[in-house]
């Protein structure tokens, strides 16, 4: 088994062993990233609406 197969095992192991142990801790988490990606493509938005205007 290569290296690059067993560090994927691995994470998707410790993924599915957080969402186990904790799921409010992991639905948190989730939320948090969204909240990220979503203030950051406002702020993308809100940057080319500035340059063609």
């Amino acid at each position: 088994m290569n290296v690059k197969k067993l560090l994927i095992f691995a994470g998707v192991a410790l993924v599915l062993f957080f969402v186990i142990a904790e799921p409010n801790g992991a639905a948190g988490l989730v939320g948090n990233i969204l909240g990220y990606l979503q203030d950051a493509a406002e702020s993308v938005i809100t940057f080319v609406s500035n340059v063609f205007s």
